[in-house]
């Protein structure tokens, strides 16, 4: 479309994209520079540090009374920030909460929040002033240390940075979103960010990890315990982003006749105590919480809740997992340390390079600062030389005065004074002639001789530069101190011991006996109870009992299909016995083409036998054939028109196996290789039919079987001895006795 001018008007023809691709990028330089992002070397946005600003020509210092909220938002609204008076109080409000910050820069006198979440009264009801941090980061705004620029109206100038002899960026940390990019920083302990300063300045090439062998990691003005890995933390200290697992501080209170209840007494940053309680009480009113049997707030100044377990035999530890996978008892704070680089140019940057770039800003104002009290020294001296000059010609000074017209110029050419000189002679008052005395103006003189000549030797050598921020960095170390009530660590670290979210499950569970019945076309249901016996449970019509075992309601019931795959129920999940049940089949994904050879309880210490018809099989471990998703865990593998014959505990030292040909073979169980997934090997060999049963036994305990009258029959090792062999070979008829079924019986899981 072009950029042109019409013949008809003077109106312009822009390209809409190109206008607001324009117009965005602008916006969001704006929201990037001056809104969302702080600056690395006060760790400031333009909001707090206006506020702060504001304050310092309001004399809000900590010594000084309080002044309304509404006059320091008003001021700092009307000079600097063109914005909302309810985002700069907010602002404010928040830099004066010590559970937001972990060193409030405003000393709040009223209600300003708490950490249920309500918020603070109107400005026109509260009162501030600064704090020490906050005097800390504007000293040295009077000496020149940093830049001004104008006001959004130009009738005013504001600080482009404040000095920050406070490293405020990791000490109090800052969130924020901008346009395509965001800022989260936690909060960490000044003492420890100045002691890893001073290893910097003594080490510049020390590696993130020496640094955090002083800041051990952040430090959240509500406590709590952090349970990352070092790895994790050196990680994302080292690139600037990562995540931080906080999870409340706890510990267990004794109560009458073993009884306890815990008692939580830090909460993880940022989460509202009054929500955290009403997500506990909706999850206990959802009955997600069965180890719990209730929650109280006692907090009054400091944080205690109460979490009554169900019953005084319920794991303390157990019942904590729960809680931190299931609300904000756990929470991540994110690591993200998106900042302005030099004030201009947003960057995320590593532990080491956000010290360091602190550090050096410290040095550039310190130099400022000396430089500005040398002007001031240099100025005074010249003064002082020209008081000298005038003391001891103070008679012919005074007719010169008198006398002269034009007595400044006169001064200048009979004394050689400078311009400077000369004002300050004309300027003094009649009284301040009594003081003008010779060694007063010495002493003065050689005394700041000395501070200047200090300052020159300090300007000229970047070592003692550093020197003299390192004792600045001291003096803030001694300050914070863990000796002091604001200065000792308050987060600690501990390891997380998470548990699996099947253990927790599983304990939630209240544990029941349970019978399972298992019908002919794969009907399950559970009764209440080990009924003894369930030969008068009815079935839909057509179908009938196929197996029923004990178990309990805390148990993981295994399917084992003809497909040779395995499925897991959990047993509290089943029908109830009034009706038929359900189908297996809906419960899980389970293929049409197949059936269910068997169903049983989960043991996770036994090992099982698994065989297809053709006899090839192989041993495995159960559990190892758990299945964590409806599709269930292919085990054994068959081929068609192969399927899966056998699933029998493989308990003992030897095997015995009888085929459909009625040959039986009996060989050690050392010779089936044990395998988590496969097709197995040959246990016996055919030529025609298949495997018909087997069964594991001790050698000592010898081979027992079951007639179809359910008498027991068992032989020893020597009386088997003419059907001893090798896995894979033949076998031979049976003993007299064996059931006709060819079946061993009492084989069940």
């Amino acid at each position: 479309m072009g950029n042109e001018r019409t013949d008809f008007d003077a109106s312009q023809t822009i390209n809409l994209k190109d206008a607001l691709e324009e117009r965005y990028l602008s916006y969001a330089l704006t929201t990037i520079m001056h809104r969302a992002l702080p600056d690395v070397r006060d760790g400031l946005k333009p909001v707090h540090r206006r506020i702060l600003y504001g304050m310092r020509l309001l004399k809000l210092d900590p010594k000084a009374g309080f002044k309304k909220c509404a006059r320091v938002v008003g001021d700092v609204m009307g000079k600097y920030h063109p914005h909302g008076d309810a985002a700069i109080y907010d602002a404010l409000v928040r830099l004066a909460q010590d559970f937001s910050v972990r060193y409030p820069m405003v000393d709040g006198q009223g209600n300003f929040g708490n950490i249920d979440g309500d918020s603070a009264a109107a400005m026109r009801y509260t009162e501030a002033r600064m704090t020490d941090v906050a005097i800390r980061l504007l000293d040295g705004l009077d000496e020149n240390a940093i830049d001004f620029r104008e006001t959004y109206d130009g009738l005013d100038k504001e600080p482009v940075v404040l000095p920050g002899a406070f490293p405020n960026l990791l000490a109090n940390g800052s969130t924020g979103i901008a346009v395509g990019m965001a800022t989260s920083i936690p909060p960490h302990n000044a003492y420890e960010l100045c002691n890893a300063c001073l290893h910097l300045i003594k080490e510049p090439d020390a590696t993130t990890e020496e640094l955090l062998t002083h800041v051990k990691g952040p430090d959240f003005p509500t406590g709590g315990v952090i349970v990352n890995d070092q790895g994790s933390i050196v990680e994302a200290y080292k690139t600037g982003r990562g995540s931080f697992r906080t999870r409340a501080k706890w510990h267990k209170e004794e109560g009458p006749r073993g009884t306890y209840n815990i008692v939580v007494t830090q909460i993880p940053y940022q989460v509202q105590k009054s929500r955290l309680i009403e997500k506990i009480a909706e999850l206990l009113t959802a009955r997600k919480l069965p180890l719990l049997d209730d929650v109280q707030d006692e907090s009054a100044e400091d944080i205690r809740l109460v979490l009554v377990p169900r019953s005084k035999t319920v794991d303390p530890e157990l019942l904590m997992a729960s809680l931190f996978k299931l609300t904000d008892l756990e929470s991540r704070f994110s690591l993200n340390m998106n900042v302005l680089s030099g004030g201009v140019v947003p960057k995320v940057m590593g532990l080491k390079d956000v010290l360091q770039e602190w550090l050096d800003h410290q040095k550039d104002v310190l130099v400022r600062r000396s430089n500005h009290r040398l002007e001031q020294i240099r100025h005074r001296m010249e003064v002082l030389e020209g008081y000298l000059a005038a003391y001891l010609n103070i008679d012919e000074v005074i007719r010169i005065i008198r006398e002269e017209d034009d007595a400044k110029a006169e001064l200048i050419r009979a004394f050689e004074l400078t311009d400077v000189q000369a004002e300050a002679i004309l300027n003094m008052r009649l009284r301040s002639l009594r003081k003008l005395e010779e060694i007063e103006i010495r002493a003065e003189h050689d005394k700041l001789s000395k501070e200047r000549d200090s300052l020159e030797a300090m300007l000229a050598s970047p070592a003692k530069l550093w020197k003299r921020v390192a004792k600045n960095i001291g003096e803030i170390a001694k300050a914070y101190g863990p000796e002091t009530e604001i200065g000792k660590r308050r987060s600690q670290f501990g390891t997380a011991n998470d548990r699996d979210l099947e253990d927790i499950q599983q304990a939630m569970i209240e544990k029941e006996p349970i019978t399972v019945l298992v019908s002919e076309k794969g009907w399950i249901r559970a009764m209440k109870g080990h009924a003894q016996d369930v030969s008068n449970v009815s079935f839909k019509q057509g179908d009938a009992l196929k197996l029923s075992f004990h178990a309990e309601t805390t148990s993981k019931l295994l399917v084992f299909t003809t497909g040779g795959k395995f499925f897991t129920l959990g047993a509290d999940k089943l029908p109830g016995g009034r009706g038929h049940g359900e189908p297996i089949r809906l419960m899980v994904d389970m293929d049409e083409a197949q059936d269910i050879l068997t169903v049983f309880p989960h043991d996770p210490e036994r090992k099982l036998l698994l065989t297809t018809t053709d006899a090839r099989g192989f041993i495995v471990k159960e559990g190892d054939v758990v299945a964590n998703t409806r599709k269930g865990k292919q085990v054994l593998n068959v081929s068609a028109p192969e399927e899966a014959k056998l699933c029998i505990p493989a308990h003992g030292d030897q095997v015995a196996v009888i085929g459909d040909n009625r040959k039986l073979l009996v060989f050690p169980l050392a010779q089936i290789a044990e395998m988590t997934r496969g097709r197995g090997v040959r246990l016996q060999r055919y030529r025609d039919g298949g495997i018909a049963d087997a069964k594991v036994f001790k050698s000592e305990d010898g081979l027992s079987w079951h007639d179809s009258s359910g008498r027991t029959f068992t032989r020893t090792m020597d009386d088997l001895v003419d059907w001893l062999g090798d896995r894979g070979q033949a076998g031979r008829l049976p003993p007299n006795g064996f059931p006709r079924t060819n079946k061993f019986g009492g084989n069940s899981l």
